[in-house]
Parts: C-alpha cells; structure tokens; sequence
C-alpha cells in the first residue's frame, strides 16, 4: 500500500505524521505551504477540497479529519504503539477524548488565528483573538482534571490520544497558556519530546 500525508509545518497534521513515525509504516510527507496559499490550490483541492490539512492518501482514496486518520491507522497497525484497545469502552474513551480535542480545543485555539471563519466585523474578530487565553486555558484545566490520567492520556498505555495532545499543547505557549500550571499536561508534554516520533517530525520540518 502506498501512503502519502499531506500536511503543514504550522498545523494538526503534526497528529498524524507522529502517528505515521508510531505505526512503522512506510509513507511520503508532503509538505504545503500555507504562506503560498498552496492549501487552496487547484491542484490540492482535487485531493481535499476543504483545502485544509492533513489528508492522507492510500490506495482507496483520501481521508481527512484527525480522529479518522488516526483510527484508520491504529487499525492498519495493530502491533504498533497506536494499537486500540479491544475493551469496547476503552476505545470509546479514546474516541471521545481525540473528539473533545477536534471539536473543542482545536476550534477554541483558532480563533486566534482563523476567525474570519466565524465573523468578519474587525470588533467581533478582536474579542474573540483576545478571548483565545481564557477559553484555551478552561480547556487546559478540564483535560488536566478530569480527562488526563498520566502519563499518558488513559494511563499507562500509549494511544492516538498522545500524539493528539501533544499537538494541541505545543500551542499553549502562543495562546497565552502557562503550562506550568498544568503537571500532568507539563509532564506528557515533555515525555513526548522524548519520542522518536515526535523527533522525526521536528527534523522533517528543519526544527533540529
């Protein structure tokens, strides 16, 4: 099978490429550069016409959204790291967390950058940039609380979940996260830089 991401030095794809250094299988990155516009164009949007990353590519066709990638490669590596639980409800905890991080840390960390998805008055634009802070950090304090177990998100076990978080907590500095207020956050953070995954996907991007 081949497999092909597409993905962006600034964005989510970082979930999915450390998933793909995880799982152990053979596949391409490509990079776009979103200062070029290259998400929107023609030639991009024939694979993913949400003109949003990551896609991934393989034989069938193209799937997008991080929680499917993620689960589609747990399922196509069931030896590796990524492997689901087969306790039912364990991998709906998995589902559910990976989703809470799609459907609201993920749009919670955008309106810094991405509002003009959601209003184009420069006011309303402004409050919801300065609103980043305080909405990101009551989500900081629910995964720190009452979703996070340590050390890594469900406990002892590795899972999609990892890769997922991680990402999501190399933004809290940008956001105006102190990340020291968080210990399990802080710790999972700093166990993550430690992976070799997470180390190939920073020399890919030239960031070591």
């Amino acid at each position: 099978m081949t497999i092909t991401l597409f993905t962006a030095e600034s964005s989510i794809g970082w979930v999915s490429h450390i998933a793909l250094e995880e799982s152990g299988l053979e596949y391409e990155a490509k990079a776009l550069d979103f200062s070029q516009g290259q998400q929107g164009s023609a030639e991009y949007l024939k694979i993913n016409a949400k003109a949003r990353v990551p896609s991934l590519m393989v034989d069938q066709g193209v799937i997008t959204e991080t929680p499917a990638i993620l689960t589609y490669l747990a399922q196509l590596a069931p030896t590796s790291s990524l492997a689901l639980p087969e306790n039912p409800f364990e991998q709906a905890m998995i589902n559910a967390f990976n989703l809470y991080l799609c459907s609201t840390v993920h749009v919670a960390h955008a309106h810094k950058h991405r509002g003009t998805r959601w209003v184009d008055d420069e006011r309303a634009l402004k409050l919801l940039t300065d609103n980043v802070p305080k909405t990101m950090a009551v989500c900081a304090d629910m995964m720190e609380n009452q979703m996070v177990k340590g050390p890594w998100v469900h406990g002892e076990k590795f899972s999609t979940s990892d890769p997922y978080l991680y990402r999501i907590l190399t933004w809290f500095d940008a956001d105006g996260v102190d990340i020291a207020q968080y210990p399990k956050l802080k710790a999972h953070r700093d166990a993550m830089d430690q992976r070799e995954s997470v180390k190939a996907v920073k020399a890919f991007f030239h960031h070591e």
